[in-house]
């Protein structure tokens, strides 16, 4: 039997244990952080394609339970005018797109992996990792070693799974912003199901309500990028006094939300150059350490859940690790890199420059006024088989 080594403990690395573990591949996953409160802080949207390939793990009706239906964006201009709405994913014949807390669903993932008996072994950060006829070790910072037969890179943008596949590869380049995110306790809360997003003039603001009228939002606040030390010191009454500043002359209910906030937290946001080589030998990576999304087509998570479903169909019926990870990018790569390139054309007309603002306030109502387009579609209605076969390459 196949044993996995699974490098990273969050989202990708815990849906692909229990992938592996319904295909009958051993699997443990080694996380770096010391506890399970690693992934505190930001929320995230669930998309229809997301949430239907959970189902292959049995996990849809979990994280569902945890979660709130957001399917409809208000656009707004600096000023409150209305833009138009749009809905969010695919339109008929799928369920969702959804949002959850990060850490709800790190825990919600976590407790069923642990519950379906995988092992979860924490403060065991990656430093090295090396090839032998018996398949691969990887080596930790605090000393201790694992073998297995492959070591799947689960661990993130900044991954090192991805520096031992290939030294040259792409490393993170900082967008210019820093995302910070809060939740208020605020009268100006969005209708149910919607998110608002708020063109204004110096940053884009969206935000959402959840059940318990708990407002949940986040900016693009531009600035120069803040090291760990640096985002850890910063207060939430200084964080709000940032954003507050950047909404400074807007007339829209954003300013109010901030003020109202009691709890925020903030984040860089990278990019990062498509990736040339996914695998070697026994190693490959999937998720963020392979391909980074921006967060403005809010697929990030489900384009890493997606990946964690088809690498254990793969290895479930191409036991040879170079065949399965061959067969893996063969069915992934075009797909996400077609989401990292849509992504990046919306994050480029949320904030231009004054005469691109005349341009996008004149042009959006009329997109909208379209209604939902179906050639999206592509993005959201895609659907993992779990009981397909997977063939190996010619």
């Amino acid at each position: 039997m196949t044993t996995a080594l699974i490098a990273g403990g969050g989202i990708a690395g815990t849906v692909t244990a229990m992938a592996l573990h319904k295909a009958g591949i051993d699997a443990t996953v080694y996380e770096a952080y010391p506890d399970t409160a690693a992934e505190v802080g930001a929320f995230m949207t669930l998309m229809n394609n997301g949430l239907d390939a959970l189902r292959a793990i049995d996990c849809y009706e979990l994280v569902v339970k945890g979660s709130f239906p957001v399917d409809t964006i208000q656009f707004f201009t600096h000023t409150g005018k209305h833009l138009g709405d749009s809905a969010v994913g695919a339109t008929t014949g799928v369920d969702g797109p959804h949002a959850i807390k990060r850490a709800e669903l790190y825990n919600l993932l976590r407790t069923e992996a642990v519950t379906r008996g995988i092992p979860i072994d924490h403060g065991k950060r990656l430093k090295d990792a090396f090839f032998s006829n018996d398949g691969v070790t990887a080596v930790f910072e605090d000393g201790s070693q694992a073998s297995g037969d492959i070591l799947i890179g689960a661990d993130g943008i900044h991954s090192v799974v991805r520096k031992l596949i290939d030294p040259e590869a792409p490393t993170p380049s900082y967008r210019g912003a820093t995302t910070v995110c809060g939740y208020a306790s605020s009268t100006l809360t969005a209708p149910v199901s919607t998110f608002r997003f708020v063109y204004g003039k110096r940053v884009l603001f969206a935000y959402t309500t959840a059940p318990d009228s708990q407002t949940w939002w986040f900016a693009n606040c531009p600035g120069p990028e803040l090291s760990k030390t640096e985002l850890a010191a910063i207060t939430t009454a200084q964080w709000r006094d940032r954003v507050l500043r950047l909404l400074a002359g807007d007339r829209t209910s954003a300013r109010a939300i901030v003020t109202a906030t009691d709890t925020i937290v903030a984040s860089n946001s990278f990019d990062i150059e498509p990736v040339p080589t996914w695998h070697r030998d026994s190693m490959i990576v999937i998720g963020d350490a392979a391909h980074v999304s921006a967060p403005n087509a809010g697929h990030g998570a489900s384009m890493a859940i997606e990946d964690s479903i088809v690498l254990a169909q793969c290895l479930r019926d191409l036991p040879v690790p170079k065949q399965a990870f061959l067969a893996f990018e063969q069915r992934r790569r075009e797909r996400v890199e077609r989401v990292v390139a849509t992504s990046a054309r919306m994050g480029n007309r949320a904030l231009p420059g004054p005469v691109g603002r005349i341009v996008r306030d004149l042009m959006l109502p009329r997109l909208l006024k379209r209604g939902p387009r179906n050639a999206a579609d592509w993005l959201t209605r895609y659907h993992i088989d779990w009981d397909e076969r997977v063939a190996s390459l010619p």
